[in-house]
This record gives C-alpha cells, structure tokens and sequence, in this order.
C-alpha cells in the first residue's frame, strides 16, 4: 500500500515542496530511504523504528520504501521524522484518516494537516528549527491545520490564517488524525515578545561627541568605527546603541524571526522588535559570520538584519571576513554560492566597529605613553583595508575622561529622550523615502534629489574633496551624513554648518597609514 503525504525542505529563507511517498510490498523485512536526503534525514530510520514501536504500534515486516521527491534536491532537517511516521502508518492499515492523509497532493484537499516534527525514541515530539518557514509555506499552498512540536507552539502561531497543533508525542497525532481526540489550538494572541533588558544611555558618562555620533548613526543608520585607547567606552556605548534606535515593524520582526529559525538559534523571543544586536568574538571563521557550511545556513551578518553587527578589535578580525563583509555592506543581502546550489540570505546590517589606535592601545593617550614603533602602528592599522574603510560613514576617535572629570559629572540623557528624536528623524526620512527607507541607503539619484547641499556647503565639501582625495564613495557619504543632520535639525537643506560637523566625523587623520 502506498501513503503519500506533503512536506517541505528549507533552501535559504523559503522552503520548497518535498512529497514525503511511504510504500510497504512483498518481500524480505527491509527499510530504503530515498531521495537524497543528509544525514539527520537518513537517521529517520532508527528514530522511526523505535518511536513507532514505544508508541504502541507494530511496526510492519514488509519491505518498506522511503521517497522524498523530488529525488534530485537535496533535502536536510530532522522534521521529515512526523510524515514519515505517520505515513508508514497509513500505508500499514494502523491510521484510517478522516482527512485522506493517504492521498495525494493535488488530491488531499485544504483539510490535510502538514505535519511536522523529530522523534525521540519513546515516540516524543522534539523542537526542529526552521518552523516558522515552514509554516508559512504550508499557509501558502493552502493547508488549513498544521501540527508542530508543543516546544515550536509560539513560533509557529506567530503566522495566522492556519490553525496550529502543538503535540506531546506521535501516539497524540495519531489520535487527533483518527478522531479520536483532539489537539489543543495554539492561539497567536497570547505571544509573549519578551525584549532582552538594553542599556540605558543614561549611564554614559561626558563623552559629548561620541554620544552625537551615536544619535546620527542611529537616526540615519549609518556604519560607524570608534577608535579608542582601552576602557574609554567604546563596547559601552555600542551595547547601548539598539536601545534608541526606533522599533521594528511586524514585517520586519517577521523576517528577522524566519532568520533566526532556519539558524536553529532560541536566543531571540519570536516577533520581538527590539533590532537585533550580534557581537561575534574575533575568532570567528568567515562562514561563521557571511554564512554557509555544507547546507547553508544564516551566519552572524544574517542574524543581524535590520539591526547592529557589533565588530569589536576589528583589526583582529581576520582580513579575510572583513573583506566579505563589503559586498553585503553595499547589497543588504549575501549570496552563499557551492558547486550544487546557492541561496541567497538577506543582510541589511549596521556596522559599528571598535578599535585601539595603535597595538598598545594607547597612542595619542593624555598621560599613558605608546610603546609601539611607527611601523607597528602602520602594520597595525593597515589591516583594514582602504575600500573597507571607505564604507564607514562615521569615524571618530574617543578620547579618555579623567577621574576627576568623571566623578562630578551628571547624568546625561537616557535613551527613551534620544529615541524620540531619532524616531523623528526616521519619520522624516520615511515620508521622503518610503517606508523603511533610510538616509544611509539613499541611491545617487536620491542624493541628488534630497542632499543637494547650497552653494556654501557645495564649496565646503569641494575644499575637502581636494585636501583629503577623498573618492566619490566618501562624497556621496558625506552628503548621506549631512542630510541625517539636517534632519535632526529639522532643516530642510543641507547647509554649511552640516557638512563641516558630517566632515568632523570623517577622522581622515587617524587613518593615514592605510
């Protein structure tokens, strides 16, 4: 007898259709999984075996045949565990579905439900990662139920317009697919979207400028390098740059929310629309952060979309991931490409990196002398490359406070007053650009159109251009920049006054070596 149920395997961010065919004939007690499954696929086996047999079933001694078609696409995921089982099954004569789960496809109908879920060995129903998407694919292909693992029920009742069923077991299944008893129905009402607690800016002490800087790259979303001698504040003041930056919108969590499914990471609450903060530690590989590995998955610029990947002693990074960095720092997405497939994952990120000055860390410091020679510091610095350098918007150096200074200082402003002036310059930025757009991914014709400085400010920036060479990547960033100024001013044009303060933050002087 032959069982034929619908499922679906990740590629990239989407998921695609995956026939799950369960076939028992005459012949020698045997198991053949077919269709160019992984290894978590071709382990389904044992896992069914046992669950099977735990749950209080018989498990057939037929010759069994597996397919996951189509048999040329490779397949990955502990979640064909759930159909296979079932379908073994329905093919045995032990389930009789009233919702023609033995059907195919184009035959089953809107009321099937889409099964997923891994087994433990005593017929328990374990998480899977990537639930979210798959959900979502089964919305689309019009399936009105769907069956999850109880630990996946807040991920995937985040998707509405389909009934979700968390399970305990495969012996629960089996009874809500006879009748016999039915599954709870998860309600997308009641998700919690609990936000990890932010750092307030409140308990950054002086540091005048560093905090502007912070406002701008937070109204505009511009990349940011902070240069630095050790314990000025440099990590501070990044870990506390999501708490004034503006919520993200439902379609953004979702996106993030998929993002973090197909990575299997659980450190994000679903649907939270705090902007993701990554902070990957300097040994990290290059697919560790771009991407990648045998089935590709999300690397850490991934996780980051629509929120801050936090490089910290970006010269210890090694040059090889810095590198890979500038073509998704341009594009917002980033193409993992192998000999058999590529996928495509998105990367819209803000950039904000740390660094000492020099080796020792201290040079340019008010009473701390550098130890380091004039080539150590160029070899130094010269591990960031010029086009990278280019890409930051914003470099500035962060000059110690004195204990004196800092023990009498008040406390300056928390991050909810700064949020709302960054949450109006978002607005403004938005009804010139669209929703969701931003002064930082303004394309030339929208610099021409909406960061057309007046002559003074024209003849500014040329005077600079000439001093510093800059490239026509600088410029264009520049007037990025400004045009963030503006807007916090609330001014319409960019004038003088907003280039000379978007030069300030150029730091072309610390990086002359590269």
């Amino acid at each position: 007898m032959l069982a034929r149920l619908c499922s679906a395997s990740l590629r990239g961010v989407d998921a695609e259709p995956v026939d799950v065919e369960v076939d028992l004939s005459k012949g020698l007690p045997c198991w053949a999984l077919v269709g160019l499954g992984e290894a978590a696929v071709r382990e389904a086996r044992d896992r069914v075996r046992a669950a099977v047999v735990n749950s209080g079933f018989e498990f057939p001694l037929r010759r069994i045949t597996v397919n996951l078609s189509p048999a040329d696409r490779r397949k990955d995921g502990s979640h064909f565990d759930l159909p296979i089982a079932v379908g073994l099954l329905i093919a045995s004569g032990q389930l009789t579905a009233r919702s023609k789960l033995s059907l195919s496809t184009q035959e089953q109908g809107v009321d099937t439900p889409f099964l997923i879920g891994e087994l433990a060995l005593d017929g328990r129903l374990n998480t899977v990662s990537g639930v979210l998407p798959l959900v979502m694919f089964a919305r689309t292909h019009g399936f009105h139920d769907v069956i999850v693992p109880a630990g996946n029920e807040q991920e995937a009742a985040a998707i509405t317009g389909i009934r979700v069923f968390p399970a305990p077991n495969l012996l629960a299944v089996a009874r809500h697919i006879t009748g016999v008893s039915q599954l709870p129905i998860a309600s997308g009402e009641n998700i919690s979207r609990p936000s990890t607690p932010v750092a307030d800016m409140a308990d950054v002490r002086g540091q005048r400028q560093a905090r502007r800087v912070l406002e701008i790259a937070a109204s505009g979303a511009h990349h940011l390098l902070m240069s630095g001698s050790p314990g000025v504040g440099k990590s501070m003041l990044a870990q506390r740059l999501p708490g004034i930056m503006p919520p993200l919108t439902r379609e953004q969590a979702m996106e993030v929310t998929r993002i973090y499914s197909i990575a299997g990471d659980t450190s994000r609450p679903p649907l939270s629309l705090q902007p993701p903060l990554r902070q990957p530690h300097h040994s990290a590989s290059d697919v560790a952060i771009i991407g990648g590995g045998g089935n590709p998955r999300p690397g850490e610029i991934s996780k980051a979309h629509y929120g801050i990947l936090f490089l910290d002693e970006l010269p210890e990074h090694k040059r090889i991931v810095l590198e890979t960095l500038r073509q998704p720092l341009e594009d917002g997405q980033v193409c993992v490409a192998r000999a058999a497939d590529s996928v495509v994952f998105p990367a819209r990120f803000q950039l904000i990196a740390a660094m000492n000055p020099c080796p020792c860390g201290y040079l340019g410091h008010p009473v701390k002398p550098c130890r380091c020679t004039p080539s150590q510091i160029r070899h130094y610095i010269s591990r960031i490359s010029g086009p990278l350098l280019d890409r930051f918007d914003l470099r500035i150096h962060i000059p110690p406070v004195e204990r004196e200074e800092l023990a009498r200082m008040q406390t300056g402003e928390d991050s909810a007053t700064i949020s709302r002036r960054v949450l109006a310059a978002r607005h403004m930025q938005y009804r010139r650009l669209g929703e969701g757009g931003v002064n930082a991914h303004m394309s030339t014709a929208q610099i021409e159109r909406h960061a057309r400085p007046d002559t003074a400010a024209a003849k500014l920036l040329d005077q600079a251009m000439s001093r510093f060479a800059l490239s026509a990547r600088s410029y264009h960033r520049i007037l990025k920049v400004a045009r963030t100024i503006a807007d916090l001013a609330e001014a319409p044009h960019i004038n003088s006054d907003h280039i000379a303060e978007a030069l300030q933050y150029r730091g072309e002087e610390l990086f002359e070596h590269v």
